[in-house]
């Protein structure tokens, strides 16, 4: 690529690579876990990374040798997470009702064991290890397994702080396997959650029919929309900092404003790695002709992160996005880390059918129903109608038998 505006209407997300070398080498290292179990688990990860897995004891927060600033950060970031956690979970109410035939509930109940992944390869990112573990905690899910190669003092006392219940010192596929088959006298996982690398994800893609997952994660994204802004140079910083998250990132600016691009052009250009960005196409800027033209592209887009500087725009006109950001204060640096929603979110386009990780994410939802005596005749009316249309004679038998007795 070229570091040049773009006409929106050229622009395009980047196919992604072909995965089979990747999904050949993760489901050869399941099949290994799942044959071999704990022996496989040590094998793979000393083979891998260096190291054995270990089951590390995690102290509370306070033990933890921290600067003081570094302490007050994650218990800030911790509380700010655990209050956004709660307010989602004070609208989830169990609630019944009850009519001729009988009572009826609906009833949200914690997954009772969850994994989730936390990196360390390349960063020990303290922020996923609160983001992944405090909506499980506040959810009420009993078992809070961490799983990351890294053993980073803040890491592990973020993980501690968030409510684990284990933590596992073991990275990449042979973590996920790990989680889901079990390991060292730990059950299973029911949900394994968090981000990863290539084969993180290809090896949650391949436990789902035996493990939950919460989403399949692509590579990171961030759309800014803006057309006259006050500090230009906070969205090229914006821009700079989503490409630190993996070298695949991709930082969009979309605007009417052929002024405000040549701007940030300019700016792009002036810096040695932010000229790098702009010429490799990891970070695009893209002149659109209308505000109707840039809506429908950033709703069709669906990005990850999207940033809003545009006055006059209603936040519902956004249909399709991970978590929206408005104005030039919302940082999208402030939600990876510390303003409160998640910051595990859809990419690659999957804003269009699903959001970020959630309180809602841990919890499943119930039914319970109980018939009366009267609410017996009622139905087995309607069923055995429906059972005999459908041709399923044991129903509509079943039904019938509660209707003349």
């Amino acid at each position: 690529m070229t570091a040049e505006i773009i006409d929106l209407v050229n622009y395009q997300r980047p196919p992604l690579a072909d995965q089979q070398a990747i999904r050949d080498t993760v489901s050869l290292i399941i099949a290994k876990v799942a044959a071999e179990g704990d022996a496989a688990v040590s094998a793979l990860s000393q083979s891998i990374d260096n190291f054995p897995p270990e089951l590390i004891t995690l102290k509370p927060f306070n033990d933890y040798e921290l600067t003081e600033s570094l302490r007050s950060a994650i218990h800030s970031s911790y509380n700010r997470i655990k209050n956004f956690c709660r307010f989602q979970a004070q609208q989830l109410k169990n609630s019944s009702f009850s009519d001729d035939c009988g009572e009826f509930s609906s009833i949200y109940q914690p997954i009772e064991r969850i994994g989730a992944y936390i990196p360390g390869g390349r960063f020990p990112l303290i922020s996923t290890a609160l983001m992944t573990l405090t909506p499980a905690q506040v959810a009420g899910c009993s078992v809070r397994i961490a799983c990351s190669p890294s053993d980073d003092p803040a890491l592990l006392a973020a993980a501690s702080l968030a409510g684990a219940t284990h933590f596992i010192r073991v990275g990449g596929a042979q973590a996920i396997a790990a989680m889901s088959y079990g390991w060292n006298g730990i059950e299973p996982v029911n949900m394994i959650v968090g981000p990863g690398n290539s084969y993180v994800n290809e090896a949650k893609a391949q436990i789902q029919q035996r493990t939950q997952i919460d989403t399949l994660a692509g590579p990171s994204e961030l759309l800014i929309y803006a057309n006259k802004v006050n500090h230009p140079d906070w969205l090229v910083a914006d821009a700079l900092a989503q490409a630190e998250h993996d070298p695949a990132a991709i930082s969009l600016i979309v605007s009417e404003s052929a002024e405000l691009l040549a701007t940030l052009k300019g700016m792009l250009l002036s810096q040695a790695e932010a000229a790098a960005l702009f010429e490799s196409g990891n970070i695009v800027l893209l002149h659109s002709q209308s505000a109707d033209d840039s809506l429908v592209f950033i709703n069709d887009y669906a990005p990850e992160h999207l940033h809003v500087c545009v006055t006059g725009m209603r936040p519902d006109d956004f249909k399709n996005y991970g978590a929206l950001f408005i104005g030039e204060n919302s940082a999208v640096a402030f939600g990876d880390y510390c303003s409160g929603p998640n910051h595990t979110l859809p990419t690659a386009g999957a804003a269009h059918f699903s959001g970020g990780l959630s309180v809602h994410r841990f919890l499943k939802v119930l039914t319970r129903q109980q018939i009366t005596d009267q609410g017996r005749e009622v139905l087995a009316t309607i069923a055995t109608k429906l059972a005999a249309a459908e041709g399923l004679t044991a129903h509509q038998h079943s039904a019938e038998l509660r209707k003349l007795n």
